[in-house]
Parts: C-alpha cells; structure tokens; sequence
C-alpha cells in the first residue's frame, strides 16, 4: 500500500482528496496547521471511508519541524499539495504572509523531497494564472499574464519553482490549474467552511439561502456577456479530487510525458453567475435575496477550460452537473446549520 502525504488534506479539495485516495486504496497521511480548518473534518472523513488517514498538526512554515516529520516518515511515496492561503483580497493585505506561507513551505517540501527521494509530486495550482485571457477556452498553452494579486503571484512563482527543481532533479510534478471548485461530498459529511465572511459564490449562496447572510451581491450586469454577468468553470469538488488520484497514479506509473506537466481542471463550460443563481433556486426550491451592485475592481469578465488534455492524457473527465454540484453545496449547508 502506498504511502502518500496529503498536506492541507484537512482544507476543502485537500479532505474530499483524501476520500478518494483512501478509496482506492492509498495510505494517506495529512498535515495541516489548522489555520483554515478544522478537526471535525478528520471525523467527517473517517466517517465516509472507515479508514482514520494518520494526521499531525504542523506548520509547514517551520522547517525543523518539517525536517523532523520526513525523518520520521522516510517512507513516502508521493505529495499532494494543497497547504497554502488562498483569499486575493486578503493576499493584497497581507502581501508578506502569502509569500511566505505559500513559497517557503513549498521549498521546505521540496527540499525534503530531495533529501529523501520522493519523486512524485502534485501541486494545487490555480487557472488565477492566466488572468484576462486573450482567447477561450484556455489551453494550458495560453500565456500565463502578470499576476493581479498576491495569492496569483505565489502560485506563478511556485509554478516556476518546481520547473525549475525539476529541470535539475529526479522530482517530477504535475501542476493542476482548477478553476471554480464547488459543492460538497454526496454524504454531506465534508464541504466547504470557509472562515469569516465566504470569498466565493456559492458558499455566499447557500449562507444566504440558510439566512446568515442577509443578502447576496452580484458584481456587476453590465459586463458583455449574454446575461451582464461574469462567467467562470465551475466543477464539482469530487470531480476535482478524483482527478488529483488519476495524476499521481500517472507519476508513479510512470506515463508522464515529462518532468513537468501542467493541466487544467474544469468542465469546459462557462456558467454566468446569475445562471448559478438561478440553477440554484431551480436546484432547491429556495428563493435568493441577491441585489446586482457595481462591479468588482480586478474581476476578468470571462474564464472557462479547455479540458481536451486533462481528458486526452490524463483520461479524466469532469462527470457531476452543476445541478448535482449545488444540490449537495445545499445539503452541506443545512447540515453545518443543523450541528452550529
């Protein structure tokens, strides 16, 4: 049984990751600081896959408590990378924390990859890399633009970092660029918590379907598409998780075509946020209070995959609907109300 270390695997993608590495039947072992999570999903995840993945809390960001867990643990066969911040406004913040908390930790990972010969590696990585594109659907040939923020720099940066390691080591790295990850797993035992006031759309939907928040904003319905509103991919989280197993067992079958591949995760379809609006209240019944206000300063009009490679090569295709994805987000929702 291989041995793989998932960290952040207690984060939203990082826990439905571990479900379905645990399903087919993968050791897994989890860091994560907490800082973004919770213990409860340890439970919520043991609860789906009767199987406890070994955790241990730990700050990556600490390099001699990095050190000391690969000592421990010299018998990892691959990493699955989530651990990192994520929110853009906060990144323009706190520009320090995100350089920081997402490029050292990876270079201590990456270090201790070389100390102890882990060789297979996948990185969270984000379509934030492509900024406005100039065409759609993005391929992973577009051109990745000057970062609009913090959070999109660290992930150019940590793109740039791993090429580079790769070009001079045995490490080989898939980067998965994803786009909108949305919903929750089918049990509603694990989904989407974010902390503080939701970053993303249907979090912000289902809270304010469930009466926390007392009224959704549209940014903007003025921008040139059908409906004025902006478009993006959005793919259900287990969907996306079971894509991270296709891409490790592809490095340690070793069919990658070269050290460093990248691929995009979506469905290749654009949805505008108003249709997710409107799916969601057709989804569940429940009406929306939203308002349409001025648009967001740095939001790109349009963005959906190209997926034709993430299909070709690494046969994975996105299967759940939007429908399905914002049903179980709503289930989620009801059962995080039910337990607060």
């Amino acid at each position: 049984m291989k041995k793989i270390l998932v960290t952040g695997g207690l984060g939203y993608i990082g826990s439905h990751t571990v479900v379905e590495l645990q399903k087919t039947g993968y050791q897994v072992v989890i860091i994560d600081n907490l800082s973004n999570s919770s213990l409860d999903v340890l439970e919520g995840i043991t609860d789906i896959t009767k199987t406890p993945p070994t955790f241990e809390r730990l700050d990556l960001r600490e390099k001699a408590a990095v050190s000391d867990f690969f000592k421990r643990n010299n018998d990892i066969d691959g990493i699955i990378h989530f651990a990192a911040s994520k929110a853009v406004g906060e990144s323009v913040d706190k520009p320090l924390l995100y350089y920081e908390n997402n490029l050292n930790t990876l270079i201590y990972l990456l270090q201790e990859c070389n100390a102890h010969n882990i060789n297979n590696f996948i990185f969270s990585s984000s379509c934030t890399v492509y900024g406005e594109p100039d065409s759609l659907p993005i391929t992973e040939d577009a051109p990745v633009k000057p970062a609009t923020s913090p959070y999109g720099n660290t992930k150019q940066i940590a793109e740039e970092i791993l090429k580079d390691t790769c070009s001079v080591s045995s490490l080989k790295t898939i980067a998965l660029r994803y786009f909108n990850p949305i919903g929750a797993h089918e049990t509603a035992l694990i989904g989407e918590l974010p902390a503080g006031v939701p970053q993303n759309l249907v979090p912000f939907i289902t809270q304010t379907a469930a009466g926390v928040r007392e009224q959704l904003s549209v940014f903007g319905d003025d921008y040139p598409t059908e409906d004025g509103s902006c478009i993006r991919d959005y793919i259900h989280v287990v969907d996306l998780a079971k894509a991270h197993v296709i891409a490790l067992e592809r490095l340690l079958s070793e069919k990658n075509k070269s050290n460093y591949e990248v691929f995009n995760l979506g469905t290749g379809r654009g949805s505008s946020v108003l249709e997710v609006v409107n799916s969601f209240e057709k989804t569940t019944g429940e009406k929306l209070n939203y308002k349409i206000v001025d648009r967001r300063p740095g939001d790109v009009i349009s963005v959906y995959a190209d997926t034709k490679k993430a299909n070709e090569e690494l046969g994975w295709k996105a299967q759940k609907t939007m429908e399905e994805a914002l049903a179980s987000a709503w289930k989620w929702e009801l059962k995080v109300r039910e337990n607060s």
